[in-house]
């Protein structure tokens, strides 16, 4: 007889985790407990990688999947959802935003999977309370300010509400790897948090193009 899939197992080790005789850890656990586990998963996955450590990327991936069924069954005790429903979302979803692969659209670009993608997604969420009618919506609050900043400049340029940089500190990755490197070095001897001034920056930049957004 077939052995079942080891997803089941896992589900199953977790549903056992969960009940009254469980863990007692693992019983105290809720969803906003959890939140940061995942994000530190995904930093020891990101490590694995770029190592190209096979054995630690295979952990790594089962620790991450690990927060997967952990929010899943915290979701099918409260009778919200569970990991059927979570894996058939992004199944119906794959399949619904590449029309040229499961439907008869053409493609020929990168570009244009991009473009079809992006038109998919803002009709799907149109209407509905997750809607994006700001081009600029969609970036998590919680990313890292470097990668924030980076989103938004590449959002508010596809949108054309930003034109290049007037000011060039620098012509070359190692210029400007050496530049943001002088940047942090800086604030930290002022005793002050290059991250936390991103984000602000982050915040007033965001502000200052959603008004010219509207404006248009």
């Amino acid at each position: 007889m077939k052995n079942p899939p080891a997803i089941n197992d896992l589900l199953a080790v977790m549903a056992r985790l969960r009940a009254p005789e469980g863990c007692p850890w693992d019983r105290e656990q809720d969803h906003m407990s959890l939140r940061w586990h995942a994000v530190e998963e995904v930093y020891e996955l990101m490590d694995a990688i770029e190592a190209k450590d096979d054995h630690e990327m295979e952990e790594e991936l089962g620790d991450l999947l690990l927060q997967v069924v952990f929010h899943c069954q915290l979701a099918q005790e409260r009778g919200a959802f569970d990991f059927e429903k979570v894996a058939r979302h992004i199944t119906d979803k794959l399949i619904r935003r590449h029309p040229h692969v499961f439907g008869k659209l053409k493609v020929k670009t990168v570009d244009q999977v991009w473009a079809n993608w992006e038109k998919i997604k803002k009709a799907e969420k149109h209407g509905t309370r997750h809607a994006r009618p700001s081009a600029l919506d969609g970036i998590p609050k919680r990313m890292p300010a470097l990668l924030r900043a980076a989103k938004l400049v590449k959002k508010a340029h596809k949108a054309k509400l930003l034109a290049a940089p007037c000011r060039r500190p620098a012509t070359t990755k190692r210029q400007l790897a050496e530049h943001l490197f002088t940047l942090a070095q800086s604030a930290q001897e002022r005793g002050w948090s290059a991250e936390e001034l991103l984000r602000r920056e982050i915040k007033r930049r965001e502000r200052a193009l959603r008004a010219a957004e509207k404006r248009r």
